[in-house]
Order: C-alpha cells, then sequence, then structure tokens
C-alpha cells in the first residue's frame, strides 16, 4: 500500500485542491460527496496529477511542499510535465 499526494481541479470554480491519501479513488468520492469544506463548494473535482509515496510522512511532506508555493503556474507546470 502506498500513500498519495494529489491535485484536484474544478472548472466551475477554476481552482485547484492539493491533499494526500492512502486511497485516492476514495478520497476522490469523499470531495464529491456533500459535506463540509472547501471542496463542498463544487462537484466535478477531478484528479490532475498524483505522485505516489512509500510513506504517509513523505506524501504528506510532498503536499506541504506544493501548498507552499502558492502559485497556480507552479501547480500547472508540475501537470502539465508529467
Amino acid at each position: 500500500m502506498g500513500f498519495y499526494t494529489y491535485i484536484l481541479y474544478s472548472s466551475i470554480l477554476d481552482k485547484y485542491y492539493v491533499g494526500s491519501t492512502n486511497n485516492l479513488e476514495a478520497r476522490l468520492s469523499k470531495h464529491l460527496s456533500n459535506h463540509k469544506g472547501y471542496t463542498s463548494r463544487a462537484k466535478d473535482w477531478v484528479v490532475k496529477y498524483h505522485e505516489l509515496f512509500a510513506t504517509k510522512t513523505e506524501a504528506r511532506s510532498r503536499e506541504m511542499q506544493i501548498k507552499k508555493w502558492k502559485s497556480r503556474k507552479k501547480i500547472e507546470q508540475l501537470i502539465f510535465e508529467k
């Protein structure tokens, strides 16, 4: 089993969301369900990018690295260079 760092995109909001999980499919389902939180504002989230790591610590560290960029341009470069 691995851990993922992922980037979601909503065309309705024209926004990206960065997260980490050990089950990417289940996590996307949660983002698309009725819940409270940032991703509840839209129901069209799609996975645009993901990376697999051996440990939760590595995945979370990568998530924090990407979030610290605070740069849509850098996120899009990461997505489109893959």
